[in-house]
Order: structure tokens, then sequence, then C-alpha cells
């Protein structure tokens, strides 16, 4: 009885996930045969509320490969601090081999200005507006873990507030001045 109420609450999280197939590379391995076809696919999962993860699986179908992937993408899922449950706190820089990503934190209202398996990233996240543009290498594997390292690293007003010793007001209120003097 219990383990057939377990199943259902791991359905209904499973459900509330988005998820996203950003890539399926097909691999050609040369036999005496001829040729043995496998695929790699790359997948993002979010809950659309400042969860997300994404994972690489490979199959010799492409739905094991997806399936592959999407349970490595719930398993390295990370938390990243929203602001207003929309945007990114500060504008960050992150880096993955040849990929360089930068995101900017967007007014409501801009919606989601990205290409590619950055768009997929921040619809599963859950952010609504934000500005990113992707220099160097735009291989999607590179651009997602740039983008994810870009994503670690941010940070929000109340934790650097309780790093430093202050009160978040202290902290917002920089913020505020500095957009104030930009405009």
């Amino acid at each position: 009885m219990s383990r057939k109420s377990s199943e259902s609450t791991d359905r209904e999280s499973q459900s509330s996930h988005i998820e996203k197939l950003v890539s399926v590379n097909r691999i050609a391995k040369v036999v005496k045969g001829g040729k043995r076809f496998s695929f790699a696919a790359l997948v993002v999962m979010g809950d659309g509320r400042g969860r997300v993860g994404f994972g690489t699986g490979k199959a010799r179908e492409v739905p094991d490969a997806v399936k592959k992937a999407s349970e490595q993408a719930r398993q390295k899922m990370i938390r990243v601090p929203l602001r207003e449950s929309r945007t990114v706190h500060h504008d960050i820089v992150g880096r993955f081999g040849a990929g360089l990503v930068t995101l900017r934190a967007a007014p409501a209202g801009t919606g989601i200005i990205a290409g590619g398996a950055m768009r997929a990233i921040f619809e599963c996240l859950g952010i609504q507006d934000i500005v990113s543009k992707c220099i160097g290498s735009t291989n999607p594997h590179n651009m997602v873990r740039a983008t994810f390292s870009a994503l670690c690293s941010v940070t929000s007003p109340r934790s650097v507030a309780a790093r430093r010793g202050k009160k978040v007001g202290e902290i917002t209120s920089r913020r505020e001045y500095a957009q104030s003097t930009r405009e």
C-alpha cells in the first residue's frame, strides 16, 4: 500500500518537471558488416520555479538515449535564486571550453532573448525576462555547460547580506542607486 502511494507521488513530481530536448547526435561506428548507429541526447529539465539540471545519454535508440539523459538531468538539478521569480539578480558571465555566455537581468516584459540551448534552460528554470548572448562556440554542449557555470555563480542579495553581516536593504539600495546613475 505504501509502495503504491510513493509511486504516485513520484509520478506527480516528475509530471511537474519541464523537459526540453536540446540536441540529438547520430554516431556511426563502422564495423565489418557495415555501420552501427547510436544516438546521443542532451536534455534540460527544470521545475519552472528556480531548479534546473541537464543530462546526456547515449543508446542505440533515440527514446532510450532521451530517457537516460532525462534521468541524469533529474539527478543533477541545481537551485538558482531568482529576482521576483522572473529574472536573475545581476549580470553574469559563464565560460566552458570555447563557449562564453553573458546573461543580463532585464526589466519586466522583455521576454527571453536567447537562442537555442540557452532558451531551453531559461524556460525550464522559470525565467521570464533575460537578455543573453553567446560568444564563441555555439556547440549546444558547450553552451549548456557555460550557461550552467554562469547560473551557479548567481548570488541573491540575501546571501550577500548574510555573508557581509549587513541588512538586505543596504545591499539592494546600492543596486537601485547604480541603476539610476546609468540612466
